[in-house]
């Protein structure tokens, strides 16, 4: 169903005067304390991750948020000014934030990650970046203890490159990691102009909820199906992508929850603005979604100019 942005304001109200002060809704705290840690080493790099908690926290089975960054696997870095703010801002609420570095293996590369990237490379790409989601996400549950975190509310979210790496990653079955409560899957993902290249590792076991950030006309991920960077099929980069509208589309199919969360006319910009812009969704999604295991299927429009050349759909339509 269509979710209005006056919808969205009554739940946020219906939340608010319900509860308090509820912890995941609003801040707990004004103090959050910063440390970094190397969660592995791999092809002669040293991967660090920076884990933000708040200060005088007594619990001690907090959710997490696992943050990727962007950066067209070539650039970006996991401790920029925005990062750092939007991990804060979540520390805040009771979460225990983490922005992970990972191997930016396109770095250096003739080729980068456009259209002259060869699919095969573009594959294997994706397939360093979710193993070193893994490793990372191996690490904070090994030491849970120590960083006060629950191994089942692990909640991946990441930027353009990051949200490709992070939805690769969610919709794995399950992973073993010898504990008592059995293996452990991901509570939710977070997509700020992400996609995946095979819908089918969506399945009724390892569909999660998903929040799907995308703008209509993001000419680098597409938001449904399309050419990755829209490469003619003569490019070796020639690769078929399905964004946010598709992803949302089959876990319609399958009954599952998600939260997409259109921009018409959006670009790629979409990549990094809801960290800031639609933070407060972002929450509501954890706490309701995630936490509360809300089985939700929503879509919320934002209207804007569609100027550009890709399909125009109905929901964004004047």
């Amino acid at each position: 169903m269509k979710f209005s942005i006056f919808s969205f304001l009554l739940l946020i109200l219906s939340i608010s005067t319900s509860v308090a002060q509820e912890r995941y809704l609003e801040e707990i705290t004004d103090s959050v304390k910063t440390e970094t840690f190397t969660y592995t080493k791999k092809d002669g790099q040293t991967l660090d991750l920076d884990i933000y908690t708040p200060v005088f926290d007594a619990e001690e089975n907090r959710p997490v948020m696992l943050y990727v960054h962007g950066g067209g696997f070539s650039g970006g870095t996991r401790d920029d000014k925005g990062t750092i703010d939007f991990c804060k801002k979540i520390a805040r609420r009771g979460y225990v934030a983490v922005s992970m570095s990972y191997r930016l293996t396109r770095k250096g590369t003739e080729t980068a990650f456009g259209c002259d990237c060869p699919a095969e490379e573009k594959l294997a790409t994706f397939a360093a970046a979710v193993e070193d989601i893994q490793d990372a996400t191996y690490f904070l549950i090994q030491n849970r203890v120590q960083f006060g975190v629950d191994p089942y509310q692990i909640i991946l979210s990441g930027s353009s490159a990051g949200a490709e790496a992070v939805l690769n990653t969610a919709y794995q079955p399950p992973y073993c990691y010898d504990l008592e409560g059995g293996p452990v899957s991901y509570a939710g993902v977070i997509s700020m102009a992400g996609a995946i290249p095979d819908t089918t590792i969506i399945y009724e076991e390892s569909a999660v909820p998903s929040l799907l950030f995308h703008g209509t006309c993001d000419n680098l991920v597409p938001y449904a199906t399309a050419p990755h960077h829209y490469c003619n099929e003569n490019k070796v980069g020639y690769l078929v992508l399905h964004g946010g509208k598709t992803i949302a589309d089959r876990l319609h199919q399958l009954d599952q929850p998600y939260w997409l969360y259109t921009f018409c006319g959006g670009n790629h910009s979409i990549a990094g603005s809801p960290m800031s812009y639609q933070f407060e969704e972002i929450m509501v999604f954890c706490y309701e979604f995630v936490l509360h295991q809300s089985k939700n299927q929503m879509h919320t429009v934002i209207p804007g100019d569609h100027d550009c050349d890709y399909p125009v759909f109905n929901h964004c339509q004047n």
